[in-house]
């Protein structure tokens, strides 16, 4: 079965768009259902997937929830190693790039069958110009149709970690998708595959309303074996934490993620439930509109832009307290962060592993240096609903940056609406959380750092527009370098330019927090993602 669109003029969906109506509206659906069945799940998070098109939008959000309905040609099991999925194996073509054969027993949730075509539709599909995805691919120079099972891709140099760069990839049905009119995806506009879906993956979806629920149920014709009981799942998008934990505690929601900090200690001594922790590979930060040429929120600075000073980023970062904000705003559940990825990840930096301290009075004296003893207003962007506590975070960022004499204007708003905000440049300075797709540190210099090139699919989430020639120069040996000490060096080059020039501002790595019924076993995996062949319900 596949998934009928449902209408975005559902007078639920209206609602549950607005705010604080969502969370009305969550609160509504709990109090109208009763409990589940034992192979049942019902489980929230605060931001509901955009889009179940796997190539329009490269979000957590939409990448977690459609892994469990997609597949790639690799996936990342429990200890988070790549392995085959509709590939079956893999190797290096020399030093010319990756083959893989293809599963002969794969069909899509419609019944037709998976081959060498649709992965070369995909490739097409993912990498062109309207795809937020487009940026995987930049090593590739051209995808090659061996035959029916079997698929080359190769690159512009040797790529040793492409497999691992591909993990969130899903192949598409050509032909499903060239029948609906969805042969390249839309970040701003409805398509068929905004609404629908049509994957190989464990779970296919057979209802859909947007800011409402999203209701799975298993693929009988999966080609894995399941290790999940689950007979029926249901995504509820709950923006209010509150009102998820209530949820929770009166048993008619089985999983959230995330758990409140202030609710840990409840949910972990609450009979009946359990609370599952780790740390997550997600860095939180704050980024700059460095290419603007004017700040956009502020009447003092003369059409000037602050930020595009080293000095006055420094004094940014001088002015948090990143220490304060793990321990009150986060209850001591985060790890402060030196640099753009966790110690966990491959490539974390040593040589850039000292973060500078906080420190009010540096960040003043800096402020005068750059020319603003008087300090300067400017617009602070946040979600409010994608991070854990975002919106804290950031009252509290503006409070202390006003302090030293940066005057923060806070804007919090639902993520749907961030993204757009940020493409757009509305905005000063913005809260951003970045997790390696794959686990290595190349990934958030080629999406953040690098100079912003389209035609090159480089620097897609570089939303400040900062640029360095020496980054852009060693990203493609590194890309290319096979020698770890060699790589690691130019990894560190990097890694000391970007603190230096304060182009992000770390601020902590995000904990995992999940709750569930007593009776839920599951994976917690580092990248957050939910995957439902996992869990089983005793």
């Amino acid at each position: 079965m596949i998934a009928t669109k449902t209408s975005r003029g559902n007078s639920f969906a209206c609602v549950a768009r607005e705010g604080l109506a969502a969370s009305l509206l969550a609160a509504t659906l709990l109090a109208s259902v009763g409990g589940t069945t034992a192979a049942e799940l019902r489980w929230s998070s605060p931001t509901d997937p955009q889009t179940m098109d796997p190539h329009a939008v490269n979000s957590a959000p939409v990448l977690g929830f459609l892994n469990n309905v997609y597949e790639g040609l690799v996936r990342r099991n429990k200890e988070m190693a790549i392995e085959g999925s509709l590939a079956k194996s893999f190797e290096p073509v020399g030093e010319d790039g990756w083959r893989f054969h293809l599963r002969k027993d794969v069909i899509f949730h419609d019944g037709s069958a998976f081959n060498a075509e649709d992965v070369l539709f995909s490739y097409q599909r993912a990498s062109s110009e309207q795809s937020d995805t487009s940026s995987w691919f930049s090593p590739v120079k051209e995808v090659v149709v061996v035959d029916d099972y079997t698929v080359d891709f190769l690159t512009h140099r040797p790529d040793p970690i492409f497999p691992d760069s591909i993990a969130n990839f899903m192949i598409m049905d050509k032909g499903w998708s060239k029948a609906n009119g969805t042969e390249r995806p839309a970040q701003e506009t409805e398509t068929f595959a905004t609404l629908n879906a049509n994957g190989t993956g464990p779970f296919m979806i057979v209802k859909r309303e947007p800011g409402v629920e999203t209701v799975l149920e298993p693929f009988e014709g999966w080609w894995d074996t399941a290790e999940h009981n689950l007979t029926k799942a249901t995504f509820l998008p709950i923006a209010n934490p509150a009102t998820a934990v209530a949820g929770l505690l009166s048993g008619q929601v089985d999983l959230i993620n995330p758990v409140p900090v202030q609710d840990i200690d409840r949910i972990a001594s609450q009979d009946g439930l359990k609370l599952h922790q780790g740390i997550e590979a997600r860095v939180i930060m704050l980024g700059f509109g460095h290419s603007h040429d004017a700040l956009k929120y502020s009447k003092e600075t003369e059409g000037k832009n602050p930020f595009q000073d080293v000095k006055v980023r420094k004094a940014a970062q001088l002015a948090i307290d990143a220490e304060a904000l793990v321990d009150k705003i986060m209850r001591g559940n985060a790890e402060v962060a030196s640099q753009l990825v966790s110690p966990q990840m491959k490539g974390y930096s040593k040589a850039a592993e000292d973060r500078a301290s906080f420190d009010p009075d540096a960040a003043k004296a800096l402020l005068a240096e750059a020319g603003y003893p008087d300090g300067f207003s400017f617009g602070l962007m946040c979600p409010n609903d994608r991070y854990i506590n975002d919106e804290a975070l950031c009252k509290a960022m503006a409070a202390m940056l006003t302090k030293v004499g940066m005057k923060a204007n806070l804007t919090a708003m639902p993520v749907r609406n961030y993204w757009k905000e940020l493409r757009a440049g509305n905005y000063d300075m913005y809260l951003l959380g970045w997790s390696p797709g794959t686990f290595d540190a190349e990934h958030p210099i080629r999406f953040l750092v690098t100079t912003p090139n389209t035609e090159k699919k480089l620097g897609s989430w570089n939303f400040g527009g900062y640029s360095n020639a020496e980054v852009d120069e060693l990203l493609p040996k590194i890309q290319r370098e096979i020698d770890p000490a060699k790589r690691q060096s130019m990894l560190d080059d990097i890694a000391v330019t970007v603190k230096d020039d304060v182009v992000y501002v770390p601020l902590h790595i995000q904990p995992l927090l999940w709750g569930s019924k007593a009776n839920i076993d599951l994976t917690q995996r580092a990248d957050n993602f939910v995957m439902l062949r996992w869990i089983h319900i005793d």
